[in-house]
């Protein structure tokens, strides 16, 4: 069971960045047993996590929020701020004490407030952010995946789907009937339209993070890391577009399928001479010799045999650059490494010289006051 949370927002100030205009910060104060502190938002975060919050749960929340004045600002009316504090105070506190646990059970509202993670939840940041983007908050998507940590559950989700896909796709060209093949299709593309929206939504946030980076704030992640995660984008978009490919090309396929039926037959009189019983196969490795025939290629004709050994190979040529950045990351590293550690040789010597020369000094002013003596 979650520990039980007062909220409260006892003042506000002004905000000191010099690159914006001035805002007002309300200063949101949690006390939990074991320790109390203290997060500052603003007003345009409260109607952020108002949108999300009830386009998640499908319902607003209990307490409305305070509405937006446009003819008064709170920098120069003490009257609004005070009563947007007291208002914005309510609609917290209505969210963390209602009997109804909707709003707060979720991982938005808990990375609103700085919460760790409850584990009674049953649901992730990336499952609830993506079926608030199936309920139409792919709008904010850009902003809400510029979160680093959202950024990686994004991506994650959205390679899970990839996989889905082309797991569908072979469904698909193995379907020995019509509405088999439609509803693998079906599936197919409800996947790559997902994944297509989130790759769109992780970039957003990529250049969203890449222009924090730029700003210096602090807490977001470096120069390294954003290079690192262009690089996987950059894979996901082509692994994406060959799927998208490939799907067409089954679409042509099953359309023309009933005047290929001698070509298919002809085809599968050659597989089986290929992959079939009569085939001796030495035992070892052998280069040129027929390879066993799998469940992966066992209802393909040689055209789809020669595209999925395409497609195989142009995932191991992404691996492979994959690889080949790595290693050169890991290179440029070591050769800084080397002249850092060439460069701190050189404090040492120097220092070794000093205490070399002081110690001279010392003995002979041993030997100076000996004499005195």
């Amino acid at each position: 069971m979650a520990p039980p949370l007062e909220i409260s927002i006892p003042s506000t100030i002004l905000s000191n960045d010099p690159d914006n205009k001035p805002y007002t910060l309300y200063n949101i104060t949690l006390r939990l047993p074991l320790r109390t502190f203290v997060v500052q938002k603003r007003y345009n975060d409260f109607v952020a996590l108002h949108n999300s919050l009830t386009a998640l749960v499908t319902a607003p929340p209990p307490a409305p929020l305070p509405k937006k004045s446009w003819f008064k600002s709170t920098i120069s009316s003490p009257e609004l701020t005070e009563s947007r504090r007291q208002g914005l105070e309510a609609y917290l506190r209505a969210i963390a004490e209602g009997p109804d646990r909707r709003w707060r059970d979720t991982s938005l509202w808990r990375t609103f407030l700085n919460l760790p993670s409850s584990s009674g939840s049953g649901s992730s940041a990336r499952g609830e952010l993506v079926a608030a983007r199936q309920r139409g908050l792919g709008k904010d998507g850009g902003q809400t995946a510029s979160d680093p940590h959202i950024w990686l559950d994004l991506h994650r989700e959205m390679k899970s789907l990839l996989q889905d896909s082309r797991k569908w796709l072979g469904a698909r060209d193995q379907a020995t009937n019509a509405q088999s093949q439609h509803e693998a299709a079906a599936n197919a593309k409800r996947c790559l339209v997902k994944a297509k929206g989130l790759l769109s939504n992780l970039e957003d946030g990529l250049k969203i993070m890449g222009e924090q980076e730029r700003r210096g704030e602090s807490g977001k992640v470096g120069g390294g890391e954003l290079r690192r995660r262009g690089d996987l984008l950059r894979s996901s978009r082509n692994e994406l577009e060959g799927l998208e490919q490939l799907a067409v090309k089954l679409a042509v396929k099953n359309n023309s399928s009933a005047n290929a039926n001698s070509s298919v037959a002809a085809s599968a009189q050659d597989k089986s001479q290929l992959f079939g019983p009569g085939v001796s196969r030495p035992t070892g490795r052998v280069l040129g010799v027929p390879v066993p025939e799998t469940a992966k290629t066992r209802e393909l004709d040689n055209e789809q045999v020669l595209q999925l050994q395409r497609e195989m190979m142009r995932d191991q040529d992404v691996d492979v650059e994959e690889l080949a950045k790595i290693v050169r990351r890991q290179r440029e590293m070591g050769v800084q490494i080397h002249e850092e550690l060439e460069y701190h040789n050189t404090l040492l010597q120097t220092q070794d010289a000093h205490v070399d020369r002081v110690k001279g000094k010392i003995d002979v002013a041993k030997k100076r006051a000996k004499k005195i003596s």
